[in-house]
């Protein structure tokens, strides 16, 4: 006799017709039993809950017995009257122990039950024995399709908060700013804890995938969501979203357009910036000014001028940089145009040199205008002699004449470089 698929195929069908009247009072049992001794269920098994209840055992009973009649016609459409309680169970906030408790308790009822009915008929020791065997295996079924309900539930549940968050995030960051209702809404619905200040996290996935087509230099311009291709989208929605698990504490993410944009609450909380720093590692990333919850689309924007200018090497070599340590490189990307007009005029005497001279002396001219008068700071900033350094100096001042020593052409030439 081949070895049957399921515990209870084991069983005698001739044991369903001797089981099959007891049901109706054994369901009645397992009910009061479960009211009785699971906390999470102790309340009169009346209304809707009641009723999902007693269905859920009436169908688990007559499932089994049926199964022993015919361990072939399981169609499978029973499956889902347990997969729907699991959802019940997370829709409803609990845990699934409650349910598995009750899954437990109804199964020694029901092993007790179908042996003193089973010994009475007269059935033989093995069929007993392969009965016990059925119902538990049958209970450890419905346990797994009840689990396998509450996960589809949590993931949905997860999944939708997930979308509402986005959503909220490209409220929050849209230009002109939404409504205060609209906002108050949306959170409510994502249910995000509003803070009382907020500042933006911008980075990108891939640090080349940021280039002046795509991402706005002008501080004032917010990026739009719906403008990148469907998989840079997917693929900036995803890192937003790992950087805010990563950073917890109610940060939000989301894509918009080819970037990747954090919500971070309070950001000024001690030791913020180093976690930044942490969860950011191998993206270029820029954090734009801490703003009330109203003015987060001004954090957004000014984050993400500020990550064009570090992703385009115009910040340094740096991976990580505050917006309100860059102002002035700001205040220049702003009007780009202009800007290249204030480098074109200001360091016209430079474009007379050979590539390489006036690679040197453009250093040696950012580096002094850093450190006027400071030759030995300069000269170990540039890796050279400092008689260099004085000569490279010279040749700047046959140059640019007394523009060197004068403080206000030399913060024109300062931005000039910057705008360079």
């Amino acid at each position: 006799m081949p070895t049957p698929s399921r515990p209870y195929a084991a069983i005698p069908a001739e044991a369903a017709a001797v089981l099959r009247p007891v049901l109706p009072s054994l369901a009645d049992e397992i009910i009061a039993a479960i009211a009785a001794e699971v906390p999470d269920y102790a309340r009169a098994m009346e209304g809707e809950f009641g009723q999902i209840v007693r269905v859920g055992v009436e169908n688990a009973l007559g499932r089994f017995v049926d199964l022993i009649e015919d361990p072939s016609g399981d169609d499978g459409r029973g499956r889902a009257t347990y997969v729907d309680l699991g959802r019940g169970e997370m829709r409803a906030g609990r845990s699934l122990d409650a349910l598995l408790s009750a899954y437990r308790l109804g199964s020694r009822l029901a092993w007790r039950r179908f042996v003193e009915t089973g010994v009475a008929a007269g059935l033989d020791p093995g069929a007993i024995y392969a009965l016990g065997e059925g119902i538990f295996a049958y209970i450890d079924e419905l346990s797994a399709e009840s689990a396998e309900g509450y996960a589809e539930e949590q993931s949905a549940e997860a999944g939708e908060r997930q979308r509402l968050r986005r959503r909220l995030v490209r409220l929050l960051a849209q230009d002109p700013p939404a409504s205060e209702e609209s906002v108050l809404a949306a959170a409510a619905a994502a249910a995000w804890p509003l803070p009382r200040t907020v500042a933006a996290l911008v980075t990108a996935p891939e640090a080349d995938a940021v280039a002046a087509d795509h991402v706005p230099l002008r501080a004032e311009r917010a990026p739009s969501a719906g403008t990148a291709p469907p998989e840079a989208a997917a693929e900036a929605d995803a890192l937003a979203a790992r950087l805010a698990r990563r950073l917890g504490e109610e940060a939000i993410g989301a894509g918009i357009e080819r970037l990747a944009v954090v919500l971070v609450p309070d950001p000024g909380a001690p030791a913020r910036t180093r976690r930044l720093r942490r969860a950011t590692a191998g993206h270029p990333a820029a954090l734009g000014p801490a703003v009330p919850l109203a003015l987060a689309g001004v954090s957004v924007r000014r984050a993400t001028a500020t990550h064009a200018l570090l992703a385009a090497g115009r910040l340094g070599d740096g991976e990580f940089a505050r917006a309100e340590e860059h102002l002035p490189a700001l205040v220049i990307a702003a009007d780009p145009a202009l800007g290249a007009e204030l480098a074109e005029t200001r360091l016209a005497p430079l474009a007379t040199l050979a590539d390489g001279p006036r690679a040197r002396l453009t250093e040696t001219l950012r580096a002094w205008l850093d450190r006027p008068g400071q030759v030995q700071a300069v000269a170990a900033e540039l890796g050279v002699h400092p008689q260099t350094v004085r000569y490279r100096v010279k040749q700047l001042r046959d140059l640019f004449g007394d523009r060197l020593e004068d403080p206000e052409a030399r913060f024109e030439l300062g931005l000039a470089l910057r705008a360079g």
